[in-house]
């Protein structure tokens, strides 16, 4: 899908921003991929997408549309949905993926029926997480469906009491045992896992980690044993089946070395990498000797409608 074969150069709408808590990364991404396509030759509109999406992408009448939304409503199967009903190709994963893989209860359902190694969870309202522990400290409570750490509490294994949630936290939420270690993660493009990146920061992984320039360090690919690196591409390509991803997709894990393999917990599986300039699924395709506009362009190329 490089052109037109009337040799006009491929429309595509860039969708941004959005309503989410993670519009304004979003933004970043979005604008990162719309110049990296610019510079590939492709006609490129930027969407911010809002209420009037429907007619903005009807009067822009693209060709594909390269969704660089994230969080509620653009990386949980609502837009695709919408561009299933307009017919026109989208990025990334279709409508179930999308959804079943921001639903995290639900994903690690779906981990654990495909034999991958996650950590126990629950769902509970916002009340009782505030009001008891309901599991054994240490633990993580998260929104069930949002991503980049937003609203994460981390109850330390000391903690005489419950974390007090605010009303900013959804009234059910998540709550999984802590998985002590370090964090790394694999980009899953098209059928082939890239690498595997150890991921160092002074604390947690937070959103100010994630995005802010030196929030972390990125060690690409990571020093590992052999059997945890090979396990984390495995473990990787094996979630995108699961959760029946396409295009591409990074899978986030805690490892315990002092477990070895044991110690590796699968945590999550991102439908829709960041692709700022701090991401890590650009910063491993480049160590595959996959450019940025390279990247983006195979992006686009690979977009169809969910089959």
């Amino acid at each position: 899908m490089a052109g037109k074969s009337s040799g006009t150069a491929l429309r595509v709408a860039v969708l941004l921003g959005g309503p989410s808590a993670e519009r304004e990364v979003s933004l970043s991404s979005g604008r990162e991929c719309a110049a990296a396509l610019r510079g590939e030759g492709f006609d490129v509109v930027e969407i911010d997408a809002g209420q009037d999406l429907p007619a903005r992408l009807a009067a822009c009448a693209p060709d594909v549309a390269f969704n660089a939304l994230h969080g509620r409503w653009g990386e949980d199967g609502c837009v695709q949905g919408l561009l299933e009903w307009l017919r026109i190709p989208y990025t990334h994963s279709g409508v179930l993926a999308s959804a079943l893989a921001m639903d995290k209860q639900r994903s690690k359902d779906a981990f654990r029926a495909a034999g991958l190694p996650v950590v126990d969870s629950v769902l509970a309202t916002r009340d009782e997480v505030s009001a008891r522990h309901v599991m054994a400290p240490p633990y993580v409570v998260k929104p069930n469906n949002e991503g980049s750490s937003v609203g994460i509490h981390i109850v330390h294994a000391d903690a005489n009491t419950p974390p007090r949630l605010g009303p900013e936290m959804p009234d059910v939420v998540m709550v999984e045992t802590y998985a002590p270690g370090r964090e790394l993660t694999t980009t899953v493009m098209g059928d082939r896992a890239l690498t595997v990146t150890d991921i160092l920061t002074d604390g947690w992984y937070d959103y100010h980690a994630k995005y802010a320039q030196g929030g972390s360090r990125h060690v690409v690919p990571a020093d590992l044993p052999g059997d945890v690196f090979d396990a984390c591409l495995d473990y990787a390509v094996r979630a995108h089946r699961a959760l029946g991803c396409r295009g591409l997709s990074r899978t986030d894990f805690r490892w315990d070395e002092a477990r070895g393999l044991d110690g590796l917990i699968l945590l999550e599986t991102n439908t829709q990498p960041g692709m700022t300039p701090t991401s890590l699924s650009p910063e491993q395709a480049r160590h595959c000797g996959i450019p940025f506009g390279a990247l983006c362009r195979w992006i686009v190329e690979d977009a169809s409608c969910a089959r």
